[in-house]
C-alpha cells in the first residue's frame, strides 16, 4: 500500500475547500424498526426488498466498504474512520475472507457491521438460479463459521441492483433485504483523492448510502478529508443498520 503523507491530505483538503452544505427539503417517511432474524440480518417489514439510501429526515449517512484487495489497506480505513468516531459497513468478499479471516474480527471489534457480497465477485444477475444460490451461501457460510452469522446484509456484485431471483435467493439464505447505494464515489477507477472526495462530499445528503471500496489509496486519503466535511454539516456516519434503525 502506497504511504499516504501530510502532503497529500493537504492536497485533497485544498482541492475539496469550499464546498458547500447541500440544502434542500428532505420528504418524510416513516422510520422502520428493525427485527433481527436468527441469522442476524435485520428485517425491515415497511420498507422494501432493495435499499438504496435511508431516512432523508434524520442527520446519519452510511459508508459501505466492498471488502476485498489489501488487507493493510482495509486496516487504515477503519482505523481512520475510528479516529473520527465512525462506524462503517463492509460487504465482503468470500474468497477475500477465505485469504484473510482475521479481517472479519476486525471489522467487528471496531464496531461495524460485516455483510455479504457474494463467494467470488462475479456477475451475479447473469447466473443461473444454482450458480446465484452457490455464490450467496458460499459467502454466508464463511461469514457464519467466522462470526457465528450470516451477518447482517447482502449487496450483490458487479451490480448495483439485484434482479427478482438474485432478491429472493439472498432473503432464502437469511438476507431480507438487497443493500445498494444513491451515492457511488467511483474510487475504484482510481480517479486521484481529491475526486473521490470531490463526488461524495457533492453527492451526499440525510440519509445516503456511499459506495466506497478497500483496497485503493485515494480512499485511505480521501477518506478524512470526507469525515471532517461531514462533521462540519452536521452528518454523522453510522453503520447501515443504525441508518434504517
Amino acid at each position: 500500500m502506497g504511504r499516504v503523507t501530510a502532503t497529500d491530505r493537504r492536497a485533497v483538503l485544498l482541492a475539496t475547500a469550499g464546498l458547500a452544505l447541500a440544502t434542500g427539503c428532505a420528504t418524510r417517511k416513516a422510520v422502520a424498526h428493525p427485527v433481527h432474524s436468527a441469522s442476524g440480518a435485520p428485517a425491515l417489514p415497511a420498507l422494501p426488498a432493495q435499499l438504496t439510501h435511508g431516512p432523508r429526515d434524520r442527520p446519519r449517512v452510511a459508508f459501505t466498504f466492498h471488502g476485498g484487495g489489501d488487507p493493510a489497506t482495509a486496516r487504515a480505513l477503519l482505523t481512520e474512520a475510528e479516529k473520527h468516531g465512525a462506524r462503517v459497513t463492509v460487504l465482503a468478499v468470500g474468497t477475500w475472507l477465505d485469504a484473510h479471516p482475521d479481517i472479519a474480527r476486525r471489522i467487528l471489534d471496531g464496531g461495524h457491521d460485516l455483510g455479504n457480497h457474494t463467494l467470488r465477485h462475479l456477475d451475479i444477475n447473469a447466473m443461473s438460479e444454482a450458480e446465484v444460490r452457490a455464490e450467496i451461501s458460499g459467502c454466508a457460510e464463511r461469514i457464519r463459521r467466522l462470526t457465528g452469522s450470516v451477518g447482517t446484509w447482502f449487496r450483490p456484485s458487479r451490480t448495483p441492483t439485484a434482479s427478482p431471483l438474485v432478491t429472493r435467493l439472498a432473503r432464502e439464505a437469511g438476507y431480507p433485504h438487497v443493500l445498494s447505494y444513491d451515492v457511488d464515489s467511483l474510487d475504484f477507477t482510481s480517479p486521484g483523492a481529491a475526486a473521490v472526495a470531490r463526488k461524495v462530499l457533492a453527492e451526499i445528503r440525510e440519509g445516503s448510502v456511499v459506495s466506497l471500496h478497500f483496497g485503493y489509496d485515494d480512499t485511505v486519503a480521501a477518506l478524512p478529508v470526507v469525515l471532517e466535511e461531514l462533521d462540519r454539516r452536521g452528518l454523522a456516519a453510522v453503520t447501515t443498520t443504525e441508518l434504517f434503525s
